[in-house]
């Protein structure tokens, strides 16, 4: 991936609140969560609008960030904390999910369109560029005529909720290698 300068803050989109807690637009914060159970985090504080732990990944300590406030409101937070920390966006890796990949395909990009995705929007938003890194979480598109939103944020159970959490597991992984 073409970032010039290491990944300080990696940020996983969602929504908080138990209701949302196993839903597919809630990848970021599962791949986040899986990725702070690895790495020994074992308090998560309250800071500039976020739920930050940090842990450390080889040389580097990384932020670990979930903003607290729902999914189109994602970009407040998060440059808030950039600002607080002097964290540049290209020094950012954002997680969320992806309805234009197949489901439990994992994906990176540097940059570029946005694919409607309202986090993403307010992120750009916030933070005057979309020049920052991104791990894209395949969640599939909607069967039949069921609106995306409604895919996005059904509850998910039995083996889609298994498949779901082995999705972000990878995106762990992959985030791990970027790092």
């Amino acid at each position: 991936m073409p970032t010039q300068k290491p990944i300080r803050i990696v940020c996983g989109l969602g929504n908080p609140g138990e209701e949302y807690a196993l839903t597919r637009h809630n990848a970021g914060f599962v791949t986040v969560d899986a990725l702070a159970e690895r790495h020994g985090a074992r308090y998560w504080k309250s800071q500039a609008g976020c739920l930050t732990t940090t842990v450390r990944l080889g040389d580097s300590e990384i932020v670990l960030a979930k903003p607290q406030g729902y999914m189109n409101t994602s970009g407040g937070p998060l440059s808030k904390l950039a600002r607080e920390l002097r964290v540049r966006p290209e020094e950012i890796l954002v997680v969320h999910d992806e309805v234009d990949l197949p489901a439990g395909e994992v994906r990176t990009k540097f940059g570029g369109g946005l694919n409607a995705h309202n986090g993403l929007r307010s992120i750009k938003a916030k933070l005057g560029t979309a020049d920052f890194a991104r791990v894209r979480v395949g969640i599939g598109r909607p069967p039949g005529k069921m609106s995306v939103a409604d895919w996005a944020l059904r509850k998910l159970k039995g083996n889609f909720a298994e498949e779901f959490q082995v999705t972000c597991q990878h995106a762990a992984d992959v985030v791990e290698s970027l790092l």
